[in-house]
């Protein structure tokens, strides 16, 4: 018998569907910092969205083949010590992610978040690369790269004008280049535990497990402290930041093998800075720097993504 013909997407469609992961991405951030600021506590909505997500992983995880045999070789790498215990540890930026979307986007906005996420992923992406922590082993840090992560910078330094820093507490506009810096590690660290195991699902269910423990040792301390919500919206759509990222995590991985990881992250970013823009100018956050800022910061983050994964190439003589 002749192997099965793999059908590949066209390419058009495949970088379509990229760009519909990172619209997903904006969506999630929004979901969760909305249903923050309604139960007034980013520690409790992440943990609500972490949790969906957690249940949604683990149904699937029993259901499909390949989840249960991801599964029985984390199962067996932990018993016989072979799988290194930081490499279970990626849930942890994942719960620094979404405390953070709860904590911070309903008040400085998506744009202003996603910014502050790409200078920080673009930033530690080159430490990674350059120690060679991720799968792929030492990338080396070339100027392009180097100006993209300048890029980044510089707009996390257009995000900061227009009193902005009068509005926000400095705090609040840290935490998203913290997430972003998590994040890089985060996917380095995924990228060698689906390596491991043999599937993104048992990976990616790591991952929820994880973030939901710490999320919810948090969530009870800071109920300690300040007390429970009062109550919790009806509104079902508030609920559903996890089943997002579920689908945008699953939907990464399927077009990865059609688009390769640079025209999946480039296709990524436009989406989520696009969507960012777009959600801030119909729905503005309270201490948005305003729309005019905001649709230079993303020209420039964006451009310092593009600046810093395209394969530049120098003249042949």
């Amino acid at each position: 018998m002749s192997p099965p013909t793999t059908h590949r997407l066209p390419a058009g469609v495949a970088l379509g569907g990229a760009v519909i992961v990172g619209v997903l991405t904006a969506i999630q951030a929004r979901i969760n910092g909305q249903l923050g600021l309604r139960i007034g506590d980013g520690f409790v909505a992440a943990v609500i969205s972490f949790g969906s997500g957690l249940v949604a992983l683990a149904v699937l995880s029993a259901a499909l083949p390949a989840g249960r045999r991801g599964f029985g070789a984390l199962v067996r790498g932990i018993r016989n010590r072979s799988l290194p215990w930081w490499m279970l540890g990626g849930g942890l930026a994942g719960a620094l992610t979404v405390a953070t979307q709860g904590l911070a986007v309903a008040v400085i906005g998506v744009s202003l978040f996603t910014v502050g996420v790409v200078a920080g992923q673009t930033l530690n992406g080159l430490i990674l690369d350059r120690i060679g922590y991720g799968p792929a082993g030492v990338v080396a840090v070339t100027m392009p790269r180097v100006a993209g992560g300048a890029l980044a910078l510089v707009a996390v330094g257009i995000s900061l004008q227009g009193g902005v820093l009068d509005r926000v507490p400095i705090w609040m506009l840290l935490l998203p280049f913290v997430a972003g810096v998590g994040i890089a590690w985060q996917q380095a660290t995924n990228g060698r535990l689906r390596q491991r195991v043999g599937t993104p699902l048992t990976a990616t269910f790591v991952n929820f497990l994880g973030g939901t423990v710490v999320l919810t040792i948090a969530a009870a301390v800071h109920v300690a402290l300040v007390g429970a919500p009062a109550s919790l919206p009806a509104d079902a759509w508030l609920y559903l930041g996890g089943i997002v990222g579920v689908i945008y995590i699953f939907l990464s991985a399927a077009l990865v093998a059609h688009t390769g990881v640079l025209l999946l992250g480039l296709g990524v970013v436009v989406g989520q800075l696009a969507t960012a823009f777009a959600l801030d100018t119909i729905w503005p956050a309270d201490a948005g720097p305003g729309w005019a800022t905001e649709l230079l910061m993303v020209i420039v983050a964006g451009s310092s993504v593009i600046v810093a994964v395209a394969p530049w190439r120098r003249p042949h003589a």
